[in-house]
């Protein structure tokens, strides 16, 4: 514990935690992509993908009490460094707020970092806990269908279609991943460095690569909210919506 204690004291330590567990939720975001895109398949992929990790509750909520803890460290050691530096520095440079030759991405990261905290409660509110009354559509939980195995289970498909249907949540959605797309262009590359992977020779690669993996996950988490607004599963989210009402009057109905 005296050695935990130690790391923790050094802001070189907290550099370290900061990006060891940012590459974890790095690699977190390449995963949840990865099974968000079979939305693009037919409902039923994406349906059986999510009955599987329902199936697997210890599995699933490790992972979730696994991400909860390295978020956590991610952002206590981000406002411990933050809070840091500035009392290092209490006077600006010259008078002036901000360096002149600080990109906006490095000079937002907390922000950026705290906005994206608050969109991703908002997020798991709203298809993970599907909390009722904050979605503008209805109660997901009514959402329900038949896999292929003949096997109830929830319509996930229909949440995202009728969840992204709503404009202002896909709005919200593309904003927080702008300000993702900001935080990892140059978190990224703020990660090697801190690990010591910097050096002349490789730092314009780390720098490329940064830009590259955070304009694809951009690509690839927005194509979803914008697919759906451009009418992707119309159909299908007409069909789960006349069903969620009628699951929803048939409750009140029994009353």
């Amino acid at each position: 514990m005296d050695l935990v204690g130690r790391i923790w004291r050094s802001s070189l330590g907290r550099k370290y935690i900061m990006a060891g567990t940012g590459s974890l939720l790095f690699g977190f975001l390449i995963a949840h992509l990865a099974g968000n895109l079979q939305v693009f398949g037919p409902p039923e992929l994406i349906n059986t993908y999510a009955y599987f990790l329902k199936s697997k509750p210890g599995l699933v909520w490790g992972a979730r009490l696994g991400l909860l803890a390295i978020v956590g460290l991610h952002v206590v050691s981000a406002i411990s460094l933050s809070a840091q530096n500035r009392a290092a520095r209490p006077v600006p440079y010259g008078g002036v707020k901000t360096p002149y030759a600080a990109p906006l991405n490095s000079r937002t990261m907390l922000l950026s970092g705290m906005t994206i905290l608050t969109f991703v409660i908002y997020h798991l509110l709203h298809f993970t806990a599907q909390a009722n009354g904050i979605n503008g559509v209805g109660d997901f939980r009514h959402l329900e269908t038949t896999l292929p195995t003949g096997v109830k289970a929830h319509d996930v498909y229909a949440m995202m279609v009728l969840g992204f249907g709503v404009w202002w949540v896909s709005l919200a959605y593309l904003i927080a991943q702008a300000l993702l797309f900001m935080h990892l262009s140059h978190g990224l590359a703020s990660m090697f460095q801190s690990l010591g992977f910097r050096s002349y020779a490789w730092w314009p690669r780390v720098q490329l690569f940064a830009k590259v993996a955070s304009i694809a996950l951009f690509v690839g988490y927005a194509s979803i909210p914008v697919a759906v607004m451009a009418g992707m599963g119309a159909d299908y989210a007409r069909k789960a919506q006349h069903s969620l009402q009628h699951a929803v009057d048939g409750g009140k109905g029994g009353h």
